[in-house]
C-alpha cells in the first residue's frame, strides 16, 4: 500500500531540527537543520553511515535524549509541537502516539518479566486495561506479529525466545496502543536474512492493516529498497538527499548517495563479477558544523565552492526529489 507522493498529507513534520551535546571537550553538533515529513500510512527510510545523526533525530521527537542535549527547531505531530513540550505531555506521547522499536531487544526487554507482562504494562499505563484484559490483549498482539502459539509464548521470558521472536515482541509492545508513528531503529540488525525478511513483512503488514506510519532507520540499503516509500539520506548530521525510493535508486544525485549505492550490492547497478566501490575517507567528527559541504573531503567532484559554502536542499528532476549538492551527479557518471 504505497503512498501516492502527489496526494500525501503529512502527519509528522520536522523542520530545521538541530541537536548538539555539551561535552567536556566542548559543544558537539550531531544534527544540523534537518527537515523531513511522514504521511499517514507511509514508510520513510532514513539511511546513512553510523554517526550521521539518524538515531539522534528520531530520539529527539519524543524527548528521549539525555539532559546534555540541546534541541532546537520544530517537530509537529498532527499539528502539536513536540520540541520543547513539557515532560508530562511527552510521557503521554511516548508509546501512545509515537512508539519505538530498538535494535537490541535483549537489552530493551526486562529479563525478569515475561513478555506478556511487559506488553501488558504498556496497555495498563496508556489504555487503562486491567491486568487480565492486558494479558488477553498481549496474546492477540503476539499473534498479530506472527509469533506461533501466542497463548503459550505470552508466559515466556526473553531468554526463552529466539532473536527474531524477541524482535517481534518489541514490535508487539510498540504497536500495543496503535500509535500514529512507529520509529524502527535498525530493527533487523544482527538478524539473518530469512528472519530479517520476516520482520520487514511484519512491519509492512502492520502498515497495511493498522494504517501506521513508519520511520525506519537503517544503514542497509537492501532494507530501504524492500520496504520504504521514500528515502531520506543523512550525512554528518545533515540531510543531503530526499526522494521516492524508486527515484533515488534509479537517479541518485548526491555523490554520497551514489557512493552508498556503489558500495552495496544493488540489482541493476552491479554485475555478478563487478567489484563494489568503497567511499574513501571517514565520516567527520564535528565539534561544530562548518559553513561548507561536509562531504567535500570525500567527494570526487568537490571544488572551492563546496569547501566555502554549504549547499541548500533544492529540487531536481522528479517531483519530491531534493538534493544538497553544488555539483549533482550526472546521469553518465552513474
Amino acid at each position: 500500500m504505497a503512498v501516492d507522493v502527489a496526494a500525501r498529507t503529512a502527519i509528522l513534520e520536522v523542520a530545521d531540527l538541530s541537536v548538539s551535546f555539551v561535552t567536556e571537550g566542548g559543544k558537539v553538533s550531531a544534527v544540523d537543520h534537518v527537515s523531513l515529513d511522514l504521511a499517514a500510512g507511509e514508510i520513510v527510510g532514513v539511511v546513512g553511515e553510523s554517526g550521521c545523526g539518524k538515531s539522534v533525530t528520531a530520539m529527539s521527537l519524543a524527548g528521549l535524549l539525555p539532559r546534555s542535549a540541546r534541541v532546537s527547531g520544530s517537530a509537529r505531530l498532527r499539528g502539536t509541537e513536540l520540541i520543547g513540550a513539557p515532560e508530562s505531555a511527552l510521557r503521554r506521547v511516548r508509546g501512545k502516539e509515537i512508539a519505538y522499536i530498538f535494535q537490541e531487544p535483549m537489552t530493551s526487554l526486562n529479563p525478569v518479566l515475561t513478555v506478556g507482562r511487559q506488553i501488558g504494562e504498556v496497555l495498563q499505563v496508556h489504555e487503562r486495561l486491567s491486568r487480565k484484559q492486558a494479558r488477553e490483549r498481549a496474546v492477540e498482539l503476539l499473534s498479530l506479529v506472527g509469533i506461533p502459539s501466542a497463548a503459550r509464548r505470552v508466559d515466556n521470558y526473553p531468554h526463552q525466545l529466539s532473536g527474531g521472536m524477541r524482535q517481534r515482541v518489541m514490535i508487539a509492545m510498540a504497536v500495543a496502543c496503535n500509535p500514529t508513528v512507529l520509529v524502527a531503529d535498525e530493527p533487523t540488525t544482527a538478524l539473518d536474512v530469512t528472519v530479517q525478511a520476516g520482520i520487514l513483512e511484519v512491519l509492512r503488514d502492520l502498515r497495511d492493516r493498522l494504517g501506521t506510519s513508519i520511520l525506519i532507520i537503517t544503514h542497509d540499503l537492501g532494507v530501504i529498497a524492500d520496504i520504504a516509500d521514500r528515502v531520506v539520506v543523512m550525512y554528518a548530521g545533515r540531510v543531503v538527499e530526499r526522494a521516492p525510493v524508486t527515484e533515488l535508486f534509479a537517479h541518485p544525485h548526491h555523490h554520497y548517495t551514489n557512493g552508498l549505492l556503489n558500495a552495496s550490492p544493488t540489482p541493476g547497478r552491479h554485475a555478478g563479477t563487478e567489484r563494489l566501490q568503497e567511499i574513501p575517507g571517514l565520516v567527520p567528527v564535528l565539534a561544530s558544523q562548518p559553513d561548507a559541504c561536509t562531504f567535500a573531503d570525500r567527494c570526487p567532484a568537490a571544488d572551492e565552492k563546496c569547501r566555502g559554502a554549504a549547499p541548500p536542499l533544492a529540487a531536481v528532476r522528479a517531483p519530491g526529489h531534493l538534493v544538497a549538492c553544488w555539483h549533482p551527479v550526472a546521469e553518465a557518471a552513474r
